[in-house]
């Protein structure tokens, strides 16, 4: 069967990375870890994080994530995007604009409320155009923001 996963290049981090993304979403696991030797960092390993395969490589230092791939977090409500928000801008992340942000390991991930969808697709043209205004001038999407933005309030 045809599968398609992303691959990760770490370098030297995948055991670190593995248990940052697995502790910080619900529904993770790790499915395969390969190590050269016992107690030795992983060099290659899958994991899947809702529902979402992955697989990972300790190839060095050669390549760097950048903001050209990014990962795409639809959110239930402001909650979710907080606890998204700050769990993945600890420890060295960094925030970006509009639901932009990277992780620790410099990976990129687009944080999302679903309001944003409602807002951005509304049926008030105007009111959608606002509402993407609101968004270009944020960093943390903020659900009240986008949909007060939205009704023109």
């Amino acid at each position: 069967m045809t599968s398609i996963k992303p691959c990760l290049w770490f370098d030297n981090r995948i055991d670190e990375a593995i248990e940052f993304y697995t502790k910080t979403f619900k529904n993770a696991k790790v499915t395969n870890v390969n190590r050269s030797a016992p107690g030795q960092p992983a060099f290659t390993a899958e994991f899947e994080l809702e529902n979402q395969k992955f697989m990972a490589l300790n190839g060095g230092p050669q390549f760097k994530f950048n903001e050209s791939v990014s990962f795409f977090v639809t959110c239930a409500d402001q909650a979710e995007v907080d606890y998204f928000w700050t769990t993945m801008t600890a420890d060295g992340g960094e925030e970006s604009k509009c639901g932009w942000l990277k992780d620790k390991f410099g990976l990129s991930w687009q944080i999302v409320p679903k309001q944003l969808f409602e807002t951005l697709g509304g049926s008030d043209r105007a009111g959608a155009q606002r509402a993407m205004q609101a968004m270009m001038q944020m960093r943390k999407l903020i659900v009240a923001d986008l949909q007060k933005a939205y009704a023109g309030a």
